[in-house]
């Protein structure tokens, strides 16, 4: 192993969008900092891929809308150009034979959504509670229940008999969009704009280094990889909870950090672009939406990028995306085809490519769309996750304030991690104002937990730090 040794400031562990987005606040605080990427590119969970055609296209992370400010605000930013997510025409459910409208059956499911995060999260009544638990005691229609069941498991990508109530009832609460969050995806794709972010990082950026282990103090970290030894002031992991878990630490994790992590589980997801000639769905009067309610957490919808680029993309969570791991990618493919040529017609079976990306069990992400907690006993876990070590700060989609597993999250938390990085650093405490006036540049001081933005004098941010060995 070489015996290279990098010194920095601070450490970015992982290149998705949580880490890029630490790494572009630290760099115009003026912080030294070095990003280090397990994978040969940046993104994490926001991957392009080139389909049978030799067109790039996205394979993870993709959607974002108009409630979004931050993920809206850089793709504005870096000159991106949006593709509109929402087409006119009828929604469909399948199977055909269920009694009504899509608007009603999805009016009556959400009611069941909106009754959930009316309950407290807190109320011990709810603790060892299940989602499908609860939906089944509701008085709601069947079908209802099915299709807020679906909707669950698709979005959360678990199975909803494992999911805690409380959990989503928290989780959901975060995510306060008004306008649907397939609006729009991004022309060039949404890994375009990680790659534009990864290149003004420059050499600090180190792709294809996997970090084995993080020795940690309190004003110092080690990081080994691969390649070689880094060292510095702090480390901002941001990668998903089981993989912060799965990294090798010295001294061991407190007690309590290591049960926050155990908490987690990855969520399971395949992703499938199916391109055609033509969006012949359309001359049906169809938006291209498919609502499944067999199996749970199937959904499809239009993803064309032109009408040159007919596309739909189906995704497929939890319990689903289990069993077509284990069939293959042929009996997935295939299994796909069948459902699109019932709800759409004879021509869904004859695309001119299918490009598939199953993200159950990521080597460098655990996968997708994001983790969830899994324990139900583990409700501080995200607060204690979020509070850290000494040196060392936790982030990651999962973590954010707002819009938690979506990008727009990530992009949060990165930025919080940072703000409370440049804190950490032997040279805010030696010169608070200075750090403080740094601070309220990139953003505003670092939230303490249920603190949105706290009024605090450089002293007293500081102050508490100075109590370390310099």
């Amino acid at each position: 192993m070489s015996a290279r040794i990098v010194r920095s400031q601070v450490i970015v562990v992982g290149a998705g969008f949580t880490g890029l987005s630490a790494a572009q606040l630290l760099r115009h605080a003026g912080v030294d900092f070095i990003v280090i990427e397990a994978r040969e590119r940046v993104g994490g969970r926001v991957e392009a891929v080139e389909n049978g055609l030799g067109e790039r296209i996205d394979a993870g992370g993709q959607y974002f809308c108009d409630d979004m400010p931050e993920i809206s605000a850089l793709a504005d930013a870096y000159g991106k150009t949006r593709a509109d997510g929402l087409f006119a025409g009828r929604w469909l459910i399948e199977p055909g034979t269920i009694v009504g409208t899509v608007e009603d059956l999805y009016r009556r499911s959400a009611s069941i959504r909106h009754r959930a995060n009316e309950l407290d999260p807190d109320d011990p009544s709810i603790e060892n509670v299940s989602v499908r638990a609860w939906a089944e005691a509701q008085p709601d229609a069947y079908d209802a229940q099915w299709a807020f069941l679906g909707t669950i498991e698709g979005l959360w990508c678990q199975p909803t008999d494992l999911l805690p109530l409380w959990y989503l009832v928290s989780n959901d609460r975060r995510i306060t969009n008004e306008v649907p969050e397939l609006q729009y995806f991004l022309k060039e794709t949404m890994q375009s704009l990680a790659e534009d972010l990864g290149r003004e990082l420059g050499p600090r950026l180190r792709l294809g280094e996997a970090v084995r282990s993080i020795r940690h103090g309190p004003d110092k970290v080690s990081i080994r990889t691969d390649a070689g030894l880094y060292e510095a002031e702090h480390a901002i992991v941001a990668v998903p909870p089981v993989m912060t878990r799965r990294l090798m630490y010295d001294p061991p994790l407190p007690v309590e950090v290591c049960q926050a992590t155990s908490a987690w589980r990855s969520g399971k997801v395949i992703k499938a672009l199916v391109r055609y000639e033509k969006p012949f769905w359309r001359d049906k009067g169809f938006s291209g939406s498919v609502f499944f309610l067999d199996p749970l957490g199937l959904y499809a919808c239009d993803a064309s990028r032109d009408d040159d680029h007919a596309a739909i993309v189906v995704f497929a969570g939890g319990s689903l995306a289990e069993k077509w791991r284990k069939a293959g990618n042929e009996a997935a493919r295939t299994m796909i085809l069948e459902k699109l040529a019932t709800a759409l017609g004879p021509a869904a079976a004859a695309p001119l490519d299918v490009t598939m990306r199953d993200w159950t069990n990521d080597p460098w992400s655990g996968g997708g769309y994001f983790d969830t907690i899994m324990d139900f006993s583990a409700k501080d876990a995200e607060a204690i996750m979020r509070r850290g070590i000494p040196s060392v700060t936790f982030a990651s989609s999962e973590l954010s304030p707002s819009y938690p597993g979506y990008i727009e999250g990530a992009i949060v938390a990165g930025r919080a991690a940072a703000q409370q990085a440049v804190v950490q650093t032997r040279a805010a405490r030696a010169d608070p104002d200075k750090a403080l006036a740094i601070l309220e540049r990139i953003g505003g001081l670092p939230p303490e937990p249920g603190d949105e933005m706290p009024e605090r004098t450089a002293r007293q941010v500081f102050a508490p730090l100075n109590t370390k060995t310099p």
